[in-house]
């Protein structure tokens, strides 16, 4: 067994990584970039290795200076977990050259799988049936448009290398094809460092249905049931389950039995998952990839055999045999997990970033998370926070107490997809177990909206915390008076103007405060708050028209970030006069302007000062937690001025381009 590994990984996968070592008595090296110099997997390891700069590619994706932190710390193996170096051959022949082992399948296994074009003839020669498409070497774009427009639209415009729902494109329409080809094409050349693209069919009504498998190094082959990953957004899974619903035994049984003759085909000796698409109709069973690899939702695996899978796997690295035999592997109850990403829902699951004011996890769940209260979300890296998993004795229960655990959860400052999860999970289609990869377009066909807010008694809630807390800084006597009574005659309330903005939307209201009760005046009516903090200052006591409640509030000098009921987010708050006078600075107007729509890296710019566009040309390509977005102009024009150029970090909403309307 080994005495030291190092994790080249960061976030919740490092975290979870760490905590299985940590059980085995196994030291742990974590590798950082100057990005997560703070982050908690660094904190958690008991030895911390900076790699270079934020970007993937200067740091994570550096196997060279992997293998230097290794030598360095006497690391006798390397955990990839999963994305990054998790799947490159370049990785495992740097540990082979310097003595050190490589926790996860051999070279072999990962080539043969790791180009999903090989894979599929692989798959085609073991009898394992796969989706109609094309999966030829020649590249061009016009032999890949003439292969989609044969195999017959819609189609699915896939890159060879990779996963995680990158270089990925589905096509409707002839007139989409082009632009899907080269965006995907560009996508896979900067995740993956391989532009080639493969064409399927695309099945009208898919569940994506995965089995987890196991090898050893003498020749044992198991599987540990399947998972259904069928929810998902931009062909990324955002809830996941095991076993799989509503499917027929005789599907079942073609999962695991395909699953087990792709492994034996490749001599497979590692933890590894085998992803199919699963006809909702006819069930009928095609094979997709196989992910040479630890999964993101291999927890839920881990709920419903009660097995360690990083356990196995450093087993399996240092020589020994598979744990269990077939037999032996038994299922219980159900397990649903879902990926807490910071993005915002109602926004096409627009990445989002920041600091986290506040990180309240809830009880009875078991949560993967690699961030805390004061860590920071970059654009540098995959959007996913956290996962939390919930275990019954039947799929309903856990469901429900999926659901319920992430009511009681509290994430403030970057947005996330907590409201979004929480009604996909209550949901009838999801509840009754029939999900297809179709069902959040189905299910909002106008995108997911939050539910509906009683926006007087939030807005009013906030304002009297923000008060509450609020700390004169003038000096002399006058500062030392609490809260706004100075405005008032004296014995009675003050009043103040203050100036209260969320996302879009800004207000001005009217607030008299006496202690610590306030009246909140809107054109709304009238509402009387009182507040109180604990022992906990992020926790508050509040009676809102004479309900008591208890709120999770983090307050600053420019606003309160909020969760109450379904509302979770910031708002900031000043005095009106400082607020109008900041707007008034502010006007100046910019006219017709392309702008970040997210933080991010500028990938690309196509257009020059002078030049003449289109309304809905693609002018930008900005780059945002391994995604690429085209940036298109909103009128017709003349290009002003270009602000931008490629490999510059933007904040959301920075201006890239300005436009002369024409």
């Amino acid at each position: 067994m080994f005495d030291t590994i190092l994790i080249a990984n960061r976030g919740e996968i490092a975290c979870r990584i760490i905590r299985t070592c940590r059980k085995l008595g196994i030291r742990t090296v974590a590798v950082y970039s100057d990005a997560d110099k703070d982050a908690l997997h660094v904190r958690l390891a008991d030895t911390a290795v900076p790699i270079g700069p934020a970007p993937a590619r200067d740091s994570y994706l550096r196997a060279d200076r992997i293998i230097d932190a290794a030598l360095k710390t006497g690391a006798q193996a390397i955990h990839p977990g999963y994305g990054f170096l998790s799947e490159r051959l370049d990785l495992i022949a740097a540990c082979e050259a310097n003595g050190i082992a490589f926790i996860g399948p051999s070279a072999g296994a990962i080539a043969a799988m790791g180009d999903k074009i090989r894979s599929k003839q692989i798959a085609r020669d073991a009898g394992v049936p796969g989706v109609p498409g094309y999966d030829g070497a020649e590249q061009s774009p016009e032999t890949l448009k003439r292969e989609a427009l044969r195999i017959g639209l819609p189609v699915m415009v896939k890159a060879s290398a990779g996963g995680g729902g990158k270089g990925i494109r589905k096509v409707e329409a002839e007139a989409d094809l082009d632009a899907a080809i080269a965006t995907a094409s560009r996508e896979a050349e900067s995740a993956f460092g391989d532009g080639r693209l493969l064409i399927e069919k695309f099945v009208t009504r898919p569940r994506h249905v995965e089995v987890q498998v196991a090898g050893d190094r003498r020749g044992n082959i198991v599987h540990l049931f399947e998972r259904d990953c069928s929810v998902q957004r931009s062909n990324q899974k955002l809830l996941e389950e095991a076993p799989a619903p509503n499917l027929k035994p005789e599907a079942r049984a073609a999962l695991h039995g395909h699953a087990l003759k792709l492994a034996r085909a490749i001599s497979y000796d590692n933890l590894g998952t085998v992803e199919f698409l699963v006809d909702a109709v006819t069930q009928e069973v095609f094979f997709l990839e196989m992910n040479t690899r630890l999964q993101v939702e291999h927890p839920v695996t881990e709920a419903i055999t009660g097995l360690d899978l990083v356990e196995w796997q450093i087993w399996i690295a240092a020589g020994e045999t598979l744990p269990r035999r077939q037999d032996e592997i038994t299922c219980t109850g159900h397990a649903i997990e879902a990926r807490l990403t910071a993005e915002r829902a109602e926004e096409g699951f627009r990445p989002d970033t920041g600091t986290i004011a506040l990180w309240r996890e809830p009880e009875g769940v078991r949560i993967d998370s690699g961030v805390e209260t004061g860590s920071t979300v970059s654009p540098f890296y995959d959007s996913m926070l956290a996962k939390i998993i919930a275990h019954g004795p039947d799929r309903d229960a856990a469901r429900r107490r999926l659901a319920d655990s992430l009511d009681h959860m509290t994430v403030l400052g970057p947005a996330t997809i907590r409201p979004f999860l929480v009604d996909a999970l209550r949901h009838p289609v999801f509840a009754r177990g029939e999900a297809t990869t179709l069902f959040i377009g189905e299910s909002w066909p106008g995108g997911w909206r939050p539910g509906a807010e009683d926006r007087p008694s939030r807005d009013a809630l906030a304002a009297a915390i923000w008060l509450a807390g609020f700390k004169p800084t003038m000096a002399g006597p006058w500062g030392a008076l609490a809260d706004f009574r100075l405005l008032g005659t004296a014995g009675k309330p003050g009043a103040s103007h203050l100036a209260l903005t969320h996302g879009e939307h800004s207000k001005r209201i009217k607030i008299e405060s006496l202690g610590d009760v306030f009246r909140v005046v809107t054109q709304d009516g009238a509402t009387e708050v009182s507040v109180a903090v604990g022992a906990d200052p992020t926790r508050w006591r509040v009676t809102l028209d004479g309900q008591r409640l208890t709120v999770d509030a983090v307050r600053d000098e420019a606003g309160v970030s909020l969760r109450w009921g379904a509302f979770e987010g910031r708002i900031g708050i000043a005095l009106a006069v400082a607020a109008e006078a900041a707007a008034r600075e502010a006007s100046g107007g910019a006219g017709d302007a392309v702008r970040a729509t997210m933080p991010g890296t500028v990938a690309a710019i196509h257009v020059r000062e002078g030049d003449s566009v289109a309304a809905g040309q693609v002018v930008a390509v900005l780059e945002s937690m391994k995604l690429f977005m085209d940036l298109k102009s909103p009128a017709a024009g003349i290009v002003a001025r270009v602000a931008a150029k490629p490999g510059m970090t933007a904040a959301a909403g920075e201006l890239l381009i300005a436009l002369t309307p024409g």
